[in-house]
């Protein structure tokens, strides 16, 4: 199991002027603290040279780095083009296909758009089209499309995953029904739980995110290796402070995983994983899980 970002960094506190390089290797390197792997730029490279910015951000850390695209279906409702041109989408093949060469081990498409698509046939069509183009003789690294920023279950697993992604990253804070994507996503092909919410005051714990990651882990025999956890949606709007403590709360859930049963429950809050007085709207701490100091045995 694995955690990472769904989304970009705010700005990290340093002065002004700092470079675009000081502000990338902050974001990395508040994400290596947290236990983040794969890493990211924070969102802090302009577009433009894919692979030179991949490279510069790969030499700051040894932990995976994973490059971030805008999917062409989402570039194209964004300008306004909803007939995806081809040539932009032959564009995007030439950058996954540099990236794989030049070692990049794993690119995240992001398809935000892909929640109004719904149950409209010909922009069914045009999404399985586009992505069987992007990825066509792309090979050598891990592809995912992560969906963002609502629901997309009623655009069916069969038009997300026409093409061959390895994974599939799914926000599940405001888009809970994409637990019908998950849950009719082949075994083979991994999920990325957006389980953690971007907002600065929402109730965070390890037990919701473990939960997600499970019960992701459980379908289609998928099993923990191809599950990773993540922030449902950008930080970028929080203060510093904040984001990194979201991101510390992830790398935390990654680690309380795999510790061993008796040591992962003791890390747990014993409320949210005794269901049988939980279901009742209270809780008895059995012997072996004494009250944590301050807590109401009540």
């Amino acid at each position: 199991m694995f955690a990472t970002l769904l989304g970009a960094l705010p700005r990290p506190p340093l002065a002004a002027d700092a470079s675009t390089d000081a502000l990338v290797e902050a974001a990395v390197r508040a994400q290596e603290a947290a236990g983040l792997d794969p890493v990211t730029d924070g969102g802090f490279r302009p577009e433009g040279d894919a692979v030179r910015a991949w490279e510069a951000t790969a030499r700051l850390t040894d932990r995976s780095v994973k490059h971030v695209l805008i999917g062409p279906y989402s570039q194209a409702r964004i300008e306004g083009d909803r007939a995806a041109p081809m040539d932009r989408v032959a564009r995007l093949n030439t950058v996954l296909r540099d990236l794989a060469e030049a070692g990049c081990p794993l690119v995240e498409v992001r398809e935000p758009a892909a929640i109004h698509i719904g149950g409209d046939a010909d922009e069914r069509e045009r999404f399985r089209d586009v992505h069987l183009r992007l990825l066509d003789g792309v090979s050598g690294m891990h592809l995912s499309l992560a969906i963002t920023g609502g629901n997309a279950h009623s655009t069916g697993i069969e038009t997300l995953l026409t093409a061959p992604y390895d994974s599939l990253a799914v926000d599940l804070v405001a888009g809970p029904d994409n637990w019908y994507l998950v849950v009719a996503t082949p075994g083979d092909r991994g999920i990325v739980c957006g389980a953690l919410p971007a907002a600065a005051d929402s109730t965070d714990g390890p037990e919701t995110l473990l939960w997600a990651a499970a019960y992701a882990a459980s379908t289609n025999g998928r099993g923990p290796n191809r599950v990773g956890l993540a922030t449902a949606s950008s930080l970028e709007r929080l203060p510093w402070a904040v984001a990194v403590g979201k991101m510390a709360l992830l790398g935390d859930a990654v680690r309380i995983a795999g510790l061993p049963a008796e040591e992962r429950l003791a890390a747990l809050d014993p409320r949210a994983v005794d269901s049988r007085s939980a279901a009742l709207g209270r809780y008895a701490p059995p012997p072996s899980h004494p009250p944590r100091r301050g807590q109401d045995p009540t």
